[in-house]
């Protein structure tokens, strides 16, 4: 399986303290071992799963493409504002 990541996942996690890190390599690994552990989304966001996980009380959403061949990371970010910025970000 090739893993790719997005411009905009590889800026948001530069931007991740060390600490918080840890917290998404965790749930990266998780996505690798069973890309399905996500939710897949309808209408805009199709084809696009969505995966919860937590960083110090705050949760956090990750959004993946899977092909069965290959895993795509397009964006990690806090609930308020993820589905309008990946509305946004997918239509590009």
């Amino acid at each position: 399986m090739k893993i790719f990541q997005s411009k905009a996942f590889e800026k948001k996690v530069k931007r991740i303290s060390k600490s918080d890190k840890s917290a998404l390599d965790k749930a990266i690994y998780a996505v690798i071992k069973n890309p399905e552990i996500g939710t897949e989304k309808k209408g805009d966001l199709v084809k696009i799963f969505v995966y919860k996980y937590k960083i110090k009380n705050q949760q956090y959403l990750l959004a993946y493409r899977f092909t069965g061949v290959d895993l795509e990371l397009v964006k990690i970010d806090v609930h308020q504002i993820f589905y309008r910025d990946l509305k946004k970000q997918i239509k590009h």
